[in-house]
C-alpha cells in the first residue's frame, strides 16, 4: 500500500531516538490546523515514554517546513480565523519548548514562518548548507506572537530578530550560523548522519544533567527547582557512576531515573 500524502506527523523511534518528520510535502509541510493541534498531543506521548531519549525534528523531502498552510485560512473581516490559527501555533511551539527531553531540528530547505518558530523552540538546530530561514509576518501584516518573539530575541537577540521581523527576508544557513540561528551547518549528504551521530551522544549521556540544564538554561532557576535538582543528584548516582566509570576507561551506565 502507497503510503498516505495527507497532511501528518510522522513518527519513528530506534535507538532512544525519536524521529517527528513534518509531511505535507505538496506544501513544503506547511502546517495545517490539524498538525498544529496534533504536535502537543504527540509530545505529550513522547515525554511519557522512558525509551525516548532524544527528540529530533524535520520535514519530509528536503525541506523543513514553510510555515502555516495559509490555503487553510478563510480570514473573517475581524481575523478569527488567522487567531486560531496563530494560537495553534504557539499552542505547538510552547510544547515543544517545553518537552523535558532534549530537543534537535534537522533543517533542510526552508525553514520560515512557523517552521522556523518550531525550529526556534529546539534546544538545537543542525541545518544543511542549503536551508533558508525566515519568518514572514511582516509580509502578511499579522503581528507576531509575543512569546514567539521573546524567544526568538532571547536566541539570536534583538537586532537579528528585528531584521528578520521587520523585513520578512530569508536568510541563507551561514548567516543563520553566525547569529546563533543555526548551531551547526553541513553538506546536504552529510547533515543525517552527523544528526544521527550527535543524537546518539545525547542519548549516552546523563538524563539527570541533560534534564537540570534544560531547566537552567531556558530560566528555570527559582529555588525549590535548584533544591529540587540537588536532591536528585544526591540520591540518583549519576556522579558516582560517571567517575567510576571514567576511572575504569569504561562508558558510564547511566540510570536516572530509576
Amino acid at each position: 500500500m502507497e503510503p498516505s500524502s495527507e497532511p501528518s506527523l510522522r513518527t519513528a523511534r530506534a535507538d532512544g531516538i525519536a524521529t517527528v518528520t513534518l509531511h505535507h510535502p505538496a506544501k513544503r509541510n506547511a502546517m495545517t490546523p490539524a498538525m498544529w493541534r496534533r504536535l502537543p498531543r504527540l509530545l505529550e506521548e513522547l515525554a511519557a515514554d522512558d525509551t525516548v531519549r532524544v527528540l529530533v525534528l524535520t520535514g519530509a523531502e528536503g525541506t523543513f517546513c514553510a510555515g502555516a498552510d495559509i490555503g487553510t485560512l478563510r480570514a473573517t473581516a475581524d481575523g478569527d480565523a488567522a487567531r486560531e490559527q496563530q494560537g495553534l501555533a504557539v499552542a505547538a511551539e510552547e510544547a515543544l519548548a517545553a518537552f523535558p527531553k532534549p530537543t534537535l531540528a534537522a533543517v533542510r530547505g526552508h525553514c520560515v514562518g512557523g517552521g522556523c518558530q518550531l525550529a526556534v523552540a529546539c534546544d538545537l538546530r543542525f541545518a544543511s548548507e542549503d536551508a533558508l530561514f525566515g519568518i514572514t509576518p511582516a509580509k502578511l501584516g499579522i503581528v507576531y506572537a509575543a512569546s514567539s518573539t521573546e524567544r526568538l530575541v532571547r536566541l539570536v537577540g534583538p537586532a537579528t530578530a528585528k531584521y528578520l521581523l521587520f523585513s520578512g527576508e530569508l536568510i541563507d544557513a551561514g548567516r543563520a550560523l553566525r547569529t546563533g540561528l543555526a548551531d551547526e551547518t553541513h553538506p546536504d549528504g552529510e547533515l543525517d548522519k552527523r544528526v544521527s551521530e550527535f543524537a546518539r551522544t545525547l542519548v549516552s549521556r546523563s538524563r539527570l544533567t541533560q534534564a537540570a540544564a534544560k531547566e537552567f538554561a531556558d530560566g528555570r532557576t527559582d529555588a525549590s527547582r535548584i533544591a529540587h535538582w540537588q536532591r536528585e543528584a544526591e540520591v540518583g548516582g549519576e556522579a558516582v557512576e560517571g567517575v567510576t566509570a571514567f576511572l575504569e576507561r569504561r562508558a558510564p551506565r547511566f540510570k536516572w531515573p530509576h
